[in-house]
Parts: C-alpha cells; structure tokens; sequence
C-alpha cells in the first residue's frame, strides 16, 4: 500500500471539492460528456457502452463489468436481481474493489449511486479515473498529478506559443493539443499551418485525429472548452490522460521492439563469429594437412645444387607462407575467446566447435607441423653437409685415381717384357737395379692405393649416388695393383736366378735411379697435395692448412739441394760416358726418370706453391668473413633474445599485477603492444643477417646459444601474447559493462585470483579454483563444482582464465535477466492475448531483423490454431534456441 500513498494524500484533497464549482452547469457539462466518452472507450471492449452516466451505473452492473475491463481483474460475482438491496449490494462490490486498490471514497455511499445522485456519480467515476488512469503516472518521482503535467511539458517544449502550466486554460487554444499529436505522430498534423488564435480549428483537428487515428474517443467539444473562462480541470486531465496512455503504449512496444532487435543482432552477430571461426579452423587445418608430408619428405637429391633449392623453398615457407597462418591462428584464438565471452553474457551456452576443429585440436595439429618443421630443416642442413663431402670425397677420388693411372700406364707390358734373356751382364744388372728401383716405387704407390680405396668405402658409407661407378673403378685399380704386384715378383725372381750371371752394374746409374725415383714421388706427391682440393668451416682449420703448407715451403731448399744433388750424378755419369767413351746411347738403364723430366716437375712444383699461397689466402680471407657474420649475427642474437624474454616475463607480470581500470590497462597495453611491434625491424634485420649465414654454408656458431629458430618461436610467441592479454582486457571490459560490474569488484576479483594463481601464470588449476571458490563462502558438492567448471572451462582443459573467472562471479552477482527481458518484450508486443502474429512483427521490427525472427520462429507451432502465431516458449525458443528460456 505504499506505492499509493503520494497518490492517496493527492486524492484526499481532491475530495474536498469546491460544491459550488461541481454545480456550475458548464463543468458538469464537460464532466459528463468527458467521463462518459472515457467509460465507453473502456466497456466497449466488453461490447457494451452507457448513455446516461448517473443512470446506467444506478444497478452496478456496468460499474462492475467496467472495473474488470480497466484493471484486468475478476470481482464477486453480482446480484442479477432488480430489486433495490441487489443493486446497493453490486455497487458496494465495486467500491469495496476500489477500496481494495488502496482507494479512500469520502462521502461516496452506494446507496447514493443507486439514486442516481449526478455528483456522487461523478465523483466515484473520477476516483476510478484517477486510480486507474492517472494515479500510476510518475516522471522523475513526481506524483500522479505533477508527473502527467510534467509529461506534458517535456513533450510540448520544443513547439512555440505552447506553454502548459495547469490543466485548465492552459489547453483552451488547443495547440497543446496538437503539439502532443505532432511530436509523436507528425504525419497527422501540419502543425506549421495551425495558429493561436483559431482555438476552434485546432481543438476540433486534435480531437478529430485523435477519434480517428489514435482510438481516443472525442470526450469534449471545442465550443465546451472555448466557451468556458476556465475549462473543467478534471476534464482536461481525463483527455489528456488518454493521450499519456495512447502515445505510453506505443513507446513500450518501440521499447520492446529495440530490445528483440539487439537479441537478434546479437544472435547474428553470435552465429558469424561461429561460422568465422569454423572457417579459419579449416583453412588452418587444410593447410597443415597439405603442408605436413611435405615436410616429412625426406627424399635426398643427387646434386648439391638442388639441395639448396629445397633449402631455399624452405626459406620461402618459413618467410612468405608460415607468418600468414601464424597470424590466423592467433586471430582465430581471439575470435573464439570472444565468441565465449558474448555468449555467457547473453546467458547462451558455450560454443563447441565441430568434431576435431577445437582449438586443442588445431593447437595439436600446429605443434605436429612445427615438429615436422624442425626436423625437415635438420635433415636439409644435414644433407648439404653429406652433399659437400661427398663432392669433396669424389673429386679426391678421381684425382688420386687419375695420378695413379696415368703412373701404372705400361707397367704391366713393362714386367712382362723378357728383355734379360739377351742382355749382357751389364745389362742384366742395370735391369735388376731398375727393377729394384720399380719395386721401390711400387711400394711408394701403396699408400696412394690404400687411399683410393678409404675414400671408395667412405663413399659407399655416406651413400654416394654415382657408387656404383666409383666401385668399379676402385676395383680395376685394386685388381691391377694385385697383378702388377705378382707380375713384380715374378720379375725379380727372374733376374735373381740371372744375377748370378751378371757381374757388375753403372753404381752410378743405380744411385741415380735410387735417388731421382723417390725424388720423383715426393715431386708428385708434392704436386698432389698442392693441387689438393680442401674444405674448412673455421678460422683454426684454414689456419692449420696454412702452416702445414709454410713447412712444406721450409723443406724446398733441401728439396733443391737433393734435386742438385741428383742432377750431379747424372752429369758425373755423362762426364765419365764422355771421358771413357762409354756407349751408353744416352739412356739409364735403371730407370725412365731423367734430368728433363725431374727439372720440368721441379718447375711445376715451383709454379703450383704460389698457386696455393693464393687459394689458402682467398680461403682465410672467406673464413674471416664468416666469422664477421658469425660475430654479427651473435651481437644482435644476444641483445634480441634476452629482449623478447624479459618481454614475456613483463607481459606475464602485467597480466598479474594490473592497476587502475580496465580502460587504463587496455591504454597501456596497446601502447605496450605498439613498443613491441616497432621491434620488428631489428628481426628482420637478424633475419637477413640468419640467411647471410646460411648462404655462406656456416653451421656453427659459438659465439651465441640462440639460433634462428628460438628468435622465431619467441617472436611468435611475444606477439600471440600480447594480443592475448589485450584481448583479455576487451573481453573483461564487455563482461564489465554488460554486467555492470564496478572498478572495486574487478579490483575484488582480481586480487581474489592472484591469491590462488599461486604459479603467477595467469591461470588456476582445478584444485586452486576450488579453494578459491571455498574461501569467498561456496558450499560445494562434486556435482556443483562440476557444473561450475563447465560453465568456466568449456573446453575442459583443466584450468580456468581471469576471464572466464570474472564471468562466472559476473553471472553470479547479475541484477539483470534476458529471460525476464524477453518475456517483458514478449507481453509489450502480445498485449491482451497470449501469443504474437507475424505480421506484429513485421509492424515493430526493421524489415531484415523481422525477417531473421520470423524464418527462425518458422519451424514452431502457435497456439489455438492460429496461423503464424508463436505463444511465448515458441517465441523464445525462436530466439535462443534450447537455452534457459
């Protein structure tokens, strides 16, 4: 009875009415005619009307029947008799309801009303009026009275020669009439057109309008108005009233429709976050189906030049085609984040992706690709490292093998040769000492073919493509190694058993061919090695192959004494030929070196040393300047790596300890964000220096623990972060407004999950969560908790976020209900009945949404029968689907 009682005082003194003013025929005139228009804009929903006011309510009949239509209500059941206890007994039925309603009637007796006294009879009905029509008129905690004139003066405002103040003269020019019309329904009336001082024509256009357009019954005449001083005030505010409530009901079901609006936004909103979401799933898992077998090929080619074309793919891949995805992924985390957000504001169950399209699954799917990833570039660098000695291995191959041809060229028709069966005994001693000088040289050869055939088995080990080729070539040189090796030893036996025949030898010859044929294989042993390819990876081996190859310089002047020494002898020998005519047709017969050929190999010696200098020099100098890039990728490698590790850490501790409000944190964030994207320039700048390395073929780096890859997954890593935590904040900040949740209950919540996010990883466990939920008074059963993590923790991980957090303490403290919304909407818009029509859709709604609402509420059935019509569970189901509705 509260509610009324501003409205009861109000009432109280309007019962002190002036006698001498309800007498006045003029404002019982209005009165009647004003109250009776308004009884029957009511009992004609009841299909019944009145004519004579103080007459027809005299039984109570109609009193009754109008106070069930005007409160909605049923009475006792009345007296059907005609006697005059039956009509005093329905009247007093209907003052009792009145009284009911927190209504005190002074002076107004049933037996009064069932005499038909005029002045009581007008008196109760404004009691009604009053109670029914005005009394719950409120602005800005007005009272019933003041608040409709307070209406009336903010509707009217902007409208010149319109000042309302009272409600008697205030309205006799009717433009106030008018103005309430044109601000709610300016297509009825030009009220440009209209003039003050023609009351007539602008009292007569409102209420015309207002019969015809607005089902506002005419309760008064202009002449009724216009001809009295002061118009009846009670009259004024009746009419008036019916305006409040005409113009009310309109702007509740403009109310009720902006609200089905925002529902059906947001649904579509929901619903293209759901479909985005599943596409980029997808396409991120399309992606790294087709990418993955490529990654797992391990097929190696033959050539080094195609091993870097794969390599430099690669490159492409980790460059122009992975960063994209990264970022898709990253986007489709957020999308997902705030879908769920979105969803548990509207009270809407958690989204569940389709069947392996989780964000676990593509997280899994994303790792498995990484890992493949990793592995494919070790087997890439790997495989250029078995191609570039392999290469090195096949070249040495053929040049040992090459010089040891081109050495056992006619040595086998040599040893076969049975020279010494006529040959003098000079002669078979100069073959016996030449054959010792061959056997000498044979053995010198050994290690050459020892070699030829390591390099052979490392080349069959490390799977060398042309193998097959190489096998047989080592097996024709080993093959003719063994036979020259038995055709040798048959040889020698041969000239011992003739040796015993022979008697002397040229010692002079034999020490030339002693001595010039070890020479000649150190000469071309020397040559070798001067022409040998070489391969390094560090300053220390170039530096190593430089001073093996300054020893080798220091022993060329003994070299050249030995050369000198040897070149003697041959010119002793020519000496004694010349001074003893010796007949020795100019030949050794010891041996087929001769000074020509061992000066002509010096001079080639000669020329190959500064060859050497020169490659060893261009070498060292390739070497410095992969150490340069070595020590410059290393100097940014570890200023950038310690950077994106304290970033991670400060991000981490931001999104622990935040202070001020979300709007802050979310300012500081961005800019936070900005700082480390203004970084970028230095990765690229790491990155060119990465493939400056990796072009020059340089596989270590000891200068430097980070590689290429850790900067990546860091760098990665900072920036899905960081978009993460900013994405927490917009989310907290939806969750903050739509709940209304103030800055000392986040504050609340916050400092309630730190305490039990007792790791400070932004998350808590199940166990914590629980503790947490304990100490802030939860009493919880497994069967609540488990529906409370569902509720936090939709995707089951095990863990819950700040976020998800927040909105299960904002859902708990919520004042507001969107079921209670939709079914307030529901009854605007239904109004007496118990169910909506398509077409009142279509009526309220902008013609797309009421499209959307209508194909939604297709599928349902209305009730009675009624075509197209939805009760109010089809209706909400229609809107929300299966939800708590």
């Amino acid at each position: 009875m509260e509610h009324y009682d501003g409205e009861n005082a109000y009432m109280h003194q309007e019962d002190d009415w002036d006698r001498d003013m309800l007498l006045d025929p003029a404002w019982e005139k209005q009165q009647r005619k004003t109250f009776t228009a308004w009884c029957n804009s009511h009992l004609r929903k009841a299909g019944t009307q009145i004519e004579n006011i103080e007459e027809d309510f005299r039984d109570g009949l109609k009193l009754m029947l109008l106070l069930e239509v005007i409160s909605g209500e049923r009475l006792a059941k009345p007296e059907r008799g005609k006697m005059r206890v039956h009509k005093i007994s329905n009247v007093n039925k209907a003052l009792n309801f009145i009284a009911s309603k927190g209504v005190k009637l002074v002076s107004i007796g049933a037996e009064e009303i069932v005499d038909g006294n005029a002045k009581m009879t007008l008196g109760m009905i404004w009691t009604i009026i009053l109670r029914f029509a005005i009394q719950d008129i409120s602005v800005e905690e007005t009272s019933a009275k003041e608040g409709l004139l307070l209406w009336c003066q903010r509707k009217t405002a902007p409208y010149k020669n319109v000042n309302i103040q009272n409600f008697h003269i205030s309205w006799k020019d009717g433009l106030g009439f008018c103005a309430l019309i044109h601000r709610h329904r300016p297509e009825l009336i030009d009220y440009g057109k209209l003039r003050k001082d023609d009351p007539m024509t602008n009292l007569n256009t409102a209420f015309d309008v207002a019969e015809k357009y607005l089902d506002i019954p005419k309760m008064l005449d202009a002449e009724d108005i216009v001809g009295t001083a002061r118009p009846d005030e009670k009259a004024i505010m009746t009419y008036v009233s019916s305006f409040y409530h005409a113009f009310s009901g309109a702007q509740k079901a403009e109310t009720a429709a902006n609200r089905i609006c925002k529902v059906l936004a947001v649904n579509q909103e929901n619903e293209q976050l759901m479909e985005h979401y599943e596409k980029l799933a997808s396409d991120l898992l399309e992606w790294i189906r087709r990418t993955i077998p490529w990654l797992e090929n391990r097929m190696p080619e033959n050539t080094m030049q195609a091993m870097q074309q794969k390599l430099e793919d690669f490159r492409d891949y980790r460059r122009l085609h992975k960063p994209p995805k990264v970022q898709e992924k990253c986007q489709m985390e957020i999308n997902f984040n705030t879908l769920q957000t979105k969803l548990r504001l509207s009270n809407r169950p958690a989204f569940m992706p389709s069947e392996g399209k989780m964000v676990s699954d593509v997280n899994n799917a994303w790792g498995n690709l990484e890992g493949a990833e990793k592995g494919y570039e070790e087997w890439l660098l790997n495989e250029i490292r078995r191609l570039e000695r392999l290469d090195h291995l096949a070249e040495k191959f053929r040049q040992k093998a090459a010089i040891h041809e081109a050495w056992t060229e006619g040595k086998e028709d040599l040893l076969q040769k049975r020279d010494y069966e006529t040959a003098s005994l000079s002669e078979i001693k100069a073959l016996l000492k030449k054959h010792e000088a061959f056997e000498s040289d044979l053995a010198a050869h050994q290690d050459r073919v020892e070699q030829i055939a390591a390099i052979a088995q490392e080349l069959n080990e490390l799977d060398y493509y042309d193998s097959p080729s190489v096998n047989a070539r080592c097996q024709r040189i080993c093959d003719q190694w063994d036979a020259l090796g038995a055709m040798s030893m048959k040889r020698a036996e041969a000239l011992q058993r003739t040796e015993k025949l022979l008697e002397t030898i040229d010692q002079l010859y034999l020490e030339f061919a002693k001595r010039a044929a070890p020479f000649n294989n150190w000469m071309e042993g020397a040559m070798e090695d001067l022409q040998d390819t070489f391969i390094v990876h560090t300053i220390e081996e170039i530096q190593g192959l430089s001073t093996a190859h300054e020893q080798f310089k220091a022993t060329l002047p003994e070299a050249d004494r030995e050369r000198l020494a040897i070149l003697g002898i041959h010119n002793e020998i020519a000496k004694i030929v010349q001074t003893y005519h010796v007949n020795m047709a100019g030949t050794n017969p010891y041996t087929t070196i001769n000074p020509q050929e061992i000066n002509a190999k010096w001079d080639k010696v000669r020329q190959l040393v500064p060859q050497r200098d020169q490659a060893l020099i261009e070498e060292h100098a390739r070497q410095q300047n992969n150490e340069r890039l070595r020590r410059q990728f290393a100097t940014q490698a570890n200023i950038i790596g310690p950077w994106i590790q304290t970033k991670m850490e400060e991000i981490g501790r931001i999104s622990i300890e935040m202070h001020g409000t979300l709007e802050d944190q979310l300012t500081h964030l961005r800019q936070y964000e900005k700082s480390i994207v203004n970084y970028k320039p230095k990765i690229d700048q790491l990155e060119g220096d990465h493939q400056l390395i990796q072009e020059a073929l340089i596989f270590d780096n000891k200068h430097t623990n980070y590689t290429m890859e850790h900067i990546r997954v860091g760098w990665e890593q900072l920036l899905t972060t960081i978009a993460r935590t900013i994405n927490e904040i917009e989310n907290q900040i939806l969750t903050r407004d739509a709940k209304g949740i103030s800055q000392e209950q986040l504050n609340e919540f916050r400092a309630s999950f730190n305490h039990f996010d007792r790791k400070r990883t932004g998350i808590m466990d199940a166990d914590d969560f629980k503790t947490c939920l304990i100490s802030m008074g939860y009493n919880l059963g497994e069967n609540e908790f488990s529906r409370i993590m569902s509720i936090v923790d939709p995707n089951r991980m095990g863990i819950v976020t700040f976020q998800a957090f927040i909105d299960f303490m904002s859902r708990e403290t919520a004042d507001t209900d969107t079921a209670d919304q939709v079914l307030a909407s529901f009854k605007v818009l239904a109004g007496d009945k118990n169910y909506i029509l398509a077409d009142e859709l279509r009526r309220e709604l902008p013609p797309d949404q009421a499209d959307y609402c209508i194909a939604r509420m297709a599928p349902y059935t209305g009730p009675d029968g009624v075509p197209g019509a939805l009760d109010y569970m089809s209706f909400s189901t229609a809107l929300y689907g299966e939800s708590d509705l």
